[in-house]
């Protein structure tokens, strides 16, 4: 039988490359779509090394046909794709005054939009026993002003989650959000790999106890 599959959306140094360590190490084969080549290359050695097969693509996931052709690569590629990690989301110093409303739709097509493509796009490539991960953040709860658009993705993917969940569970295929209230630091509570940790404890609950968010607090 084929090892599973996760795929990492936003594939980054923080919490989404713990969450590619941690999955790895629990005998996961990785796929990664992410910006920087350099980042991503530095999480390829790091992962091969823990044994894992790793597949990488350099993509913009606002560009929808570049980010659905990258999944489906995966996708087929592995021939299953087990766990979808969402973790992208745009950081824009500007409040409700000086944003403007091109950049907040900008933003949430990166937080929010691509969520959707992902999804759809992993799709054909899930089965039962399937799940769909989010990274979260208490800033859908207690925005800060200085960086309203941020507060708004993390609002609007922990609503979508909800959704996807609903429309999928029927399938088996479940959808949950991890909200992060704290900030990520070096050490303490809010290390991304401690963050990583509640996201592997989330996706691998029972069928029985699922919820669509799971509340991190340290």
């Amino acid at each position: 039988m084929s090892r599973p599959v996760i795929v990492v959306v936003g594939a980054g140094p923080g919490v989404s490359g713990s969450v590619a360590r941690r999955f790895a190490d629990e005998g996961y084969d990785v796929g990664l779509l992410g910006r920087d080549q350099g980042v991503l290359d530095e999480l390829v050695a790091d992962l091969e090394a823990r044994g894992a097969a790793v597949g990488h693509a350099v993509v913009d996931v606002t560009d929808e046909a570049a980010a659905r052709d990258a999944v489906r690569r995966m996708g087929e590629h592995a021939g299953r794709i087990d766990v979808l990690h969402f973790n992208p989301s745009a950081y824009r110093e500007k409040d409700p005054l000086s944003l403007t409303v091109a950049e907040l739709l900008e933003d949430v097509a990166l937080g929010v939009g691509a969520l959707l493509t992902t999804v759809q796009a992993a799709r054909p490539f899930m089965s039962a026993g399937g799940r769909i991960s989010v990274t979260g953040s208490m800033a859908a709860d207690q925005p800060w002003e200085g960086a309203a658009s941020l507060g708004v993705q993390k609002a609007g993917v922990r609503n979508l989650v909800h959704s996807i969940d609903r429309t999928l569970a029927g399938e088996g295929i479940r959808a949950v959000s991890v909200t992060v209230r704290g900030t990520l630091s070096r050490d303490g509570a809010f290390t991304p790999d401690r963050v990583a940790d509640a996201l592997w404890d989330a996706v691998t609950a029972d069928e029985g106890s699922w919820r669509t968010e799971v509340p991190y607090a340290g």
